[in-house]
């Protein structure tokens, strides 16, 4: 996806890419019929106390990478008090009871490594990256964190002058900063995906130290959590280090999941109109319900957005800023997630040009492909530049171990890892015209314009 280098563009461009017993394994090796994505060796089995464990030895390279999976996200937090998820992706680089405060960066990166974390609705993912002679040090921080975290004032008070601090950074004073919770409340009102995974403030504010802990001890714990090892290692060596490490937390009570019984289709359309003082450029935010990660039609929505709007050879840029100059940019993406998925596009005007002719030429865009599809050639474009994405996605460690992890958590089987992309080499031109009608063929959306203040 292309966005221009101004600050104001790399901000939108920001906001759009807004993760049974250990005798009972498998052993995984499902053959690819693409010849230069080599299928993907795995052993899978589960702890006693219900950790889900996945090996991947690949001693292509002397490094090791850990990715912890926790089944918690935006979604399984009260509405009430939004922005747990997130702040526990803060608060378990904190201190344990055998670390201390601020040292488990230095760890990692005295060891020659690197560590990240991210949260989205659905989950909540860790990772490190070290050295393979450095295998054992991310094992037991992982360890430390699942089980032994230190929720306290300290590390508490910390964190929430933090998440406050990335919240006003990337949110509130930002161009177009509220936009994704605006698209996302109205499309999926009323369930557990109407709200961004940033959360609230003021509940963060508000939440106590009890509140914290109870949701670190509901959802922090072995049988909620998938563990990858992904690298050049030793399989006796980790397998005897996460059993020791790990084996001894026991099983807890499965944790209860929200309801999506209130994810209803949406029923009329929604717009507004935001004066924002911080906007350059008058820019527009559109909204579809659209289909979830294990839907049939997930594949070609994917390919779909990739022909209208991913790049300068895009159908949408080349119509909408190259040849009317109506725009500086238009963006878009399907974020798939486990019960719903949201499509949106963005359109960023050009000066002295105004937001209306870029949402008609938008829908123009939108009609075409419903009424008529896309050509074979665009088509084929997009499945090549899916299959360079694989590749590339099979060339590091933690890209593997993520992968994994996910395959199994979402996909009922991590076997999905070495056959999905002929899922996505089988879709037709057909399938592509039936899922644009299905997401776009509908008055349906939500539609939002941010105008420049007077006087910015």
């Amino acid at each position: 996806m292309h966005f221009s280098p101004s600050g104001l563009l790399l901000i939108v461009g920001w906001l759009v890419a807004v993760t049974v017993t250990a005798q009972a394994q498998s052993r995984q090796s499902v053959p690819s019929t693409m010849d230069n994505v080599p299928p993907l060796s795995y052993v899978e089995y589960d702890l006693d106390n219900g950790l889900h464990v996945i090996l991947h030895e690949d001693h292509s390279a002397p490094v090791v990478a850990t990715v912890v999976h926790y089944k918690v996200g935006s979604r399984d937090e009260d509405p009430a008090r939004t922005g747990f998820a997130h702040f526990f992706e803060h608060l378990m680089f904190e201190s344990t009871d055998k670390i201390e405060r601020g040292t488990i960066d230095k760890l990692i990166t005295s060891a020659g490594g690197e560590l990240n974390a991210y949260t989205s609705i659905d989950e909540t993912v860790y990772h490190f990256v070290v050295p393979s002679n450095q295998v054992r040090l991310p094992l037991w921080i992982e360890a430390q964190r699942m089980r032994g975290l230190q929720v306290n004032e300290i590390g508490v008070e910390t964190q929430r002058g933090v998440v406050k601090e990335e919240r006003a950074n990337r949110y509130d004073n930002a161009p177009y900063g509220g936009w994704f919770e605006k698209v996302q409340a109205n499309l999926f009102a009323g369930s557990p995906y109407s709200w961004a995974p940033i959360g609230s403030a003021q509940h963060i504010d508000s939440a106590s130290i009890e509140e914290f802990k109870a949701f670190y001890n509901k959802f922090y714990q072995p049988n909620n959590a998938v563990l990858v090892v992904s690298g050049d290692f030793d399989e006796a060596l980790v397998r005897e280090t996460i059993n020791a490490y790990f084996g001894s937390f026991p099983k807890a009570e499965a944790p209860a999941r929200p309801s999506f019984a209130n994810l209803k289709p949406l029923t009329a359309p929604y717009r507004e109109t935001v004066n924002d003082q911080k906007a350059q450029l008058p820019a527009m935010f559109i909204g579809y319900q659209s289909v979830s990660m294990t839907d049939k039609d997930a594949y070609a929505m994917e390919l779909l957005m990739t022909i209208l709007t991913r790049g300068e050879s895009s159908r949408m840029y080349r119509a909408i800023v190259d040849d009317q100059q109506l725009a500086v940019q238009v963006a878009g993406s399907s974020q798939l997630r486990e019960y719903a998925g949201m499509t949106f596009l963005i359109g960023v005007a050009a000066p002295g040009k105004g937001l209306e002719a870029v949402e008609k030429a938008i829908d123009e865009q939108l009609a075409e492909v419903v009424r008529n599809g896309v050509t074979d050639a665009e088509l084929q474009k997009a499945k090549n530049i899916t299959e360079a994405q694989f590749i590339s996605g099979r060339t590091g460690m933690y890209s593997k171990a993520l992968q994994l992890a996910n395959y199994y958590r979402f996909y009922d089987g991590t076997g999905l890892i070495n056959n999905e992309l002929e899922r996505y080499m089988a879709v037709t031109t057909a399938d592509i015209q039936r899922v644009a009608s299905r997401v776009f063929g509908t008055p349906n959306r939500v539609v939002l314009t941010y105008l420049p203040s007077k006087g910015n």
